[in-house]
Formats: structure tokens, C-alpha cells, sequence
């Protein structure tokens, strides 16, 4: 496996207007019924296989996220607005809405063998701040791409007081 190249010295996300962050995720309350949380793994690869071949769809990308345990799996998600997320969520040909009925389907007798959630954040502009030092993008500066930080002598708090989070 290769390392990612590091995206130099000191960059910024690159991220414009708004930014939507969706965190999902699920807990296996009991191992022993892979019945009913092994489908709710492979749904969502499915999701994500889907949004990722898929241009328009509005996910700008996503990572994994790690804690919890081996009983709680989570991933954040990177949206360029809450409508495609809604979009998708809503959508009757794509994975979301089938995957979702049988998730409901399948835990009516699970009696809480695995249980999922998700938060969905709509930050405006001006109100976030990312930096990278000496590593490959990684989160926001991932999925928006990233620039150089203009303001070397600034601390993140003047940043985001100055709106400097947006990048036009």
C-alpha cells in the first residue's frame, strides 16, 4: 500500500459557501445476529459505491471514523448542500430507500440486536476552520481539495472570527 503524498507545508480546505457534514452510523448490540446487522453494513457500501460513480450526487467524499469499539462503526460524510442530501435520501430508484425498508423490516424482531443513527450539520460559511500541517488532505480539506493558508500569524480563533473559513 502506498503512503499519499503529503499536500505541503501548511494548507486550508479549500471549501466555498456552506458545508454540510452527515455522521452515520450503527452499533452492533448483538454479534451473534449477523442476520440483522451484516445488511446494514453492506447497504451502505452499496450507498456509498453509489454516491462516489455517481458525479452529481452531491457527496464530495467521506472517511470512516474510528472509537467506540468494535461494536460501533461510524462515517462522516461531506455534502456540497442539504438538498442532494435529501435528494438521495429520498431517492425511489437508489440504494438509500430500499436499504432503509429492509433495515425497518429486519429489526420489528431484532429486539435491538444493532441499532443506527446519523446527524446531519449545516455549517455556514465563515463559520469553520481547517488546517493541515505536513500531511495528505485528510476530512474537509479531502473532499473540498485545499489551498495554501494565506494568513501564516493568524491563530484559528482570528480566522474564524475574520470569516476567513470562506475561501472565494
Amino acid at each position: 500500500m502506498s503512503v499519499p503524498p503529503v499536500s505541503g507545508h501548511r494548507v486550508a480546505a479549500a471549501a466555498e459557501g456552506d458545508v454540510v457534514v452527515f455522521l452515520i452510523g450503527m452499533r452492533i448490540n448483538r454479534w451473534r445476529a449477523v442476520r440483522h446487522w451484516l445488511p446494514a453494513v453492506v447497504g451502505m457500501l452499496r450507498m456509498l459505491k453509489e454516491l462516489s460513480q455517481d458525479g452529481e450526487s452531491g457527496l464530495l467524499g467521506h472517511r470512516g471514523l474510528g472509537g467506540g469499539g468494535s461494536r460501533v462503526h461510524s462515517i462522516v460524510q461531506y455534502w456540497e448542500s442539504s438538498e442532494k442530501l435529501l435528494a438521495y435520501a429520498s431517492d425511489q430508484g437508489g440504494q438509500h430507500r430500499p436499504a432503509w425498508a429492509a433495515f425497518n423490516r429486519r429489526v420489528r424482531g431484532s429486539e435491538g440486536a444493532v441499532g443506527i443513527w446519523h446527524e446531519t450539520y449545516v455549517v455556514p460559511a465563515g463559520s469553520y476552520e481547517s488546517i493541515y500541517i505536513d500531511m495528505p488532505p485528510a476530512g474537509l480539506g479531502e473532499a473540498w481539495g485545499v489551498e495554501p493558508v494565506s494568513r501564516r500569524g493568524e491563530r484559528a480563533a482570528q480566522r474564524l472570527e475574520s470569516g476567513a473559513g470562506r475561501r472565494r
